[in-house]
């Protein structure tokens, strides 16, 4: 899974200047375009910037007339006020609807994009002005709500972007007062329907990757704290590292789909499914959190290991049919071995041998990176196993050894790893006649 798959339009414009410079031919252009799955002239008409410039500018439209309407708000008549703001949204929705049937999709899409805003603009004063304000995150919700159909309708990833990031709003103001924001999956759904028949959207695919963790987080939180309580305890961090590997098999499976949108699709989320993971492993190689853990009650194992069997199986299933079992065999039984090694200790003075192991894991994770990315020739990998190894080298000097001696040897034996590394990338080169 090469991360060249997302710079795939910077190579369709590439090829065009090879083109113009008679290094190869369009039909040749074509082929290599093809290879990656984008359309070699449709990339060289308006790019990313492009939209990004439009979409903000529609942005900024939308905050200057509604901060003039707030400055001169109680100088309008009441009436005028809402039936001005009615008008106003469904003018400029009735206008990107008429540019939509006409064919001028992306202009289409940016006059939604300002019509929904003036949308939720027009449900927060006429709240004011009728003094509707029980319950303040039904306004978020029904703003949201109120943009999402039209998301799915055009299949627009911009459109249905906003209207999750308003949900996600909603959820967070919904938690925050108490209250478990059950019509959230709703959005999930809708996101991931626009996913599979729309563009391809990596912002929105990350989005709904990261949603999708925090409800079920905060799913369990409420089933675990009781009515109008979000109590988060130690299980939420062995579910969240079952989320992790998990994400980490569908990646496996989407690189092995035909569709070109699943591989790059499949590739983003592989590259922030190793980070987060090498992120979790760094944290965890204090003492510590594992300190916290071994003394925690671990009141909901049971559910807890339930949904972690769940989750293995599901992953063990995507890298089956991702033809990479093997990571997982691995992975999988070193997580659970873990996890029951912590519920039988349950004595913090063990805390320093899990933190010894944590050490050993996350090098040794580095150095499959490393060798990784020298095997099939993917640099991310080599540089983040590369990042992992000084990493845990500085932050173990600093935390741990902290005296001369100690510090060389240290230093020592990641120089021999990393000396060790560039003599098997320069083994494997030569054996492949590169050098």
């Amino acid at each position: 899974m090469r991360l060249i798959r997302l710079l795939k339009k910077d190579i369709a414009r590439e090829a065009a200047d090879w083109v113009s410079n008679d290094i190869i031919t369009t039909v040749q252009a074509e082929k290599i375009c093809e290879q990656y799955d984008v359309d070699f002239h449709e990339a060289q008409n308006r790019s990313l910037g492009y939209k990004v410039l439009v979409g903000l500018g529609y942005l900024f439209i939308g905050l200057a007339v509604i901060t003039l309407l707030g400055a001169n708000w109680d100088d309008i008549p009441r009436a005028l006020r809402m039936w001005g703001l009615i008008g106003t949204t469904m003018l400029i929705q009735g206008f990107a609807l008429w540019k939509y049937a006409s064919g001028a999709v992306n202009s289409a899409v940016g006059i939604f994009f300002l019509g929904n805003l003036f949308y939720g603009a027009s449900i927060v004063l006429i709240a004011q002005i009728y003094h509707l304000g029980e319950h303040m995150p039904d306004g978020i919700f029904w703003w949201a709500l109120g943009c999402f159909p039209i998301g799915i309708l055009i299949n627009s990833p911009l459109i249905t972007l906003q209207s999750l990031m308003l949900a996600l709003i909603w959820f967070f103001v919904e938690v925050d007062m108490g209250f478990y924001p059950a019509m959230f999956p709703l959005f999930l759904a809708g996101t991931l329907v626009v996913l599979f028949r729309g563009k391809p959207s990596i912002v929105l695919f990350l989005t709904l990757i990261a949603s999708m963790g925090l409800w079920i987080e905060y799913t369990l939180a409420h089933l675990w704290g009781g009515p109008r309580h979000f109590t988060f305890q130690a299980e939420h961090v062995s579910v969240s590292v079952a989320l992790l590997i998990f994400s980490y098999s569908v990646s496996l499976w989407l690189s092995q789909r035909e569709s070109g949108i699943a591989k790059d699709y499949g590739v983003v989320l592989a590259v922030w499914s190793l980070r987060f993971g090498l992120l979790f492993m760094l944290v965890m190689s204090f003492e510590e959190p594992w300190r916290e853990l071994l003394k925690a009650d671990w009141s909901e194992r049971i559910l807890m290991f339930g949904i972690i069997a769940v989750l293995s199986i599901g992953s063990f299933v995507s890298a089956f049919l991702g033809k990479k079992l093997i990571p997982m065999v691995f992975v999988i039984p070193f997580f659970i071995a873990v996890q029951i090694a912590v519920l039988i200790l349950e004595n913090s003075v063990h805390a320093l041998l899990f933190q010894i192991v944590s050490n050993i894991v996350l090098v040794a994770t580095g150095v499959w990176l490393i060798i990784r990315g020298i095997q099939s020739g993917i640099s991310h990998y080599f540089f983040l196993g590369v990042a992992a190894v000084l990493v845990t080298a500085l932050v173990r000097y600093f935390d741990l050894i902290g005296d001369y001696f100690g510090g060389a040897v240290l230093f020592m034996v990641f120089a021999m790893l990393l000396l060790g590394a560039a003599r098997y990338w320069k083994s494997f080169n030569a054996s492949r006649g590169f050098l």
